[in-house]
């Protein structure tokens, strides 16, 4: 595989699931599910756990009940302040410093979250552009659309760009694009439903595929292996 092009997931890709900001963001997230239902956090969690199985994301869910206040929904998840839930790591600039390959993040969190993390990470001037949830039109990964805005924007196509993310089914709704992910971690979730996955039947151009790596620094030698297959 000749590897043009990178598209990275944000939280828990660059940075591992066991930061303070993981937990942040879901205890923000979960206050937000027992405000809007007006039910204790412990009931908030059961409902969400047994909805957002259909949904891409708790956004996404909350819209299809009703949520209108998108913005407000935000400003609560991504205080301005939340950087401060994250550790530096020296080691990222000079290892993404090292992959020359154009690089892009794809979110499902609002863009100005995104320029918090990487500011606090160091690493902005690494990415040449951010796509984040609002571009997607509030439905971001595994959406189809999602991944095509993504792919517009680095100026990638499925075969020459490789998708980054800690989420198994946002790498599951790639791979059946026929592109090749890299699933982040070990913290992954579940994979993409099956009637989400009919849905893209018929039009991948060839099967995909989705590597395991346990964090963003084996990516390098997956780069390696992949770009040997030519």
């Amino acid at each position: 595989m000749n590897i043009e092009h990178l598209i990275f997931d944000l939280d828990n890709t660059l940075y591992p699931a066991t930061a303070a900001m993981d937990a942040g963001i879901t205890q923000r997230m979960m206050e937000c599910v027992a405000s809007f239902f007006n039910v204790s956090m412990e009931k908030a969690a059961e409902i969400r756990r047994e909805n957002i199985k259909k949904f891409s994301t708790t956004l996404e869910w909350l819209r299809s009940e009703g949520l209108k206040d998108v913005e407000r929904f935000f400003a609560h998840v991504h205080p301005e302040n939340e950087a401060d839930e994250l550790e530096s790591d020296e080691k990222l600039r000079p290892f993404l410093e090292s992959i020359k390959i154009p690089k892009i993040i794809c979110t499902n969190a609002p863009r100005e979250h995104a320029e918090r993390v990487l500011k606090k990470l160091n690493v902005r001037d690494q990415f040449d552009a951010v796509c984040d949830i609002r571009d997607c039109n509030f439905l971001g990964k595994p959406y189809e659309a999602a991944f095509t805005t993504a792919l517009s924007l680095c100026g990638g196509n499925i075969d020459n760009t490789l998708f980054l993310d800690d989420m198994m089914k946002y790498t599951d709704g790639y791979a059946i694009m026929g592109g090749t992910a890299a699933l982040v971690g070990d913290k992954n979730g579940r994979p993409l439903t099956p009637d989400a996955t009919s849905a893209f039947k018929g039009k991948a151009p060839h099967p995909g595929r989705t590597f395991r790596i346990k964090n963003v620094y084996e990516l390098k030698d997956l780069i390696e292996k992949l770009q040997q297959e030519n």
